[in-house]
């Protein structure tokens, strides 16, 4: 159930993120944007588990120099390679540069951090 909410949040904050000018959600009817919002929050949340950690173990002098503010960049290059990803898929998702790829992965992590904090996750039982 935890996986569930994930992409249902990482969904909400991406479309909070196509609110952004050069960050582009297209599809004609709201069910098939809501589709490709959950199949690009899947591809996202797979980046992020895969590459994510990975980015921060051969960087970490780099996160220690810059007392974190890499992960701006890292965040920002993720998001650029979600875009190229859902372009190769052909799914109707794009980024269209750095600087919306910039803002858009800061909303995506605002909005995602705020819905997590606010939405139970399954994990705090008290069993």
């Amino acid at each position: 159930m935890s996986i569930l909410i994930r992409v249902v949040i990482n969904a909400v904050a991406l479309w909070a993120a196509t609110l952004l000018p050069g960050v582009d959600l297209g599809g004609s009817s709201t069910g098939n944007r809501i589709l490709t919002l959950v199949v690009i929050a899947i591809i996202f949340g797979l980046i992020n588990a895969i590459l994510k950690p990975l980015i921060k173990t051969v960087g970490c002098a780099f996160y220690v120099l810059t007392l974190g503010l890499i992960s701006l960049v890292v965040n920002a290059l993720l998001f650029l390679l979600l875009g190229w990803i859902a372009g190769e898929l052909e799914l109707p998702f794009t980024v269209d540069g750095w600087w919306p790829a910039f803002w858009g992965a800061i909303v995506v992590g605002v909005v995602s951090f705020l819905l997590s904090v606010l939405l139970p996750d399954g994990s705090n039982k008290d069993d």
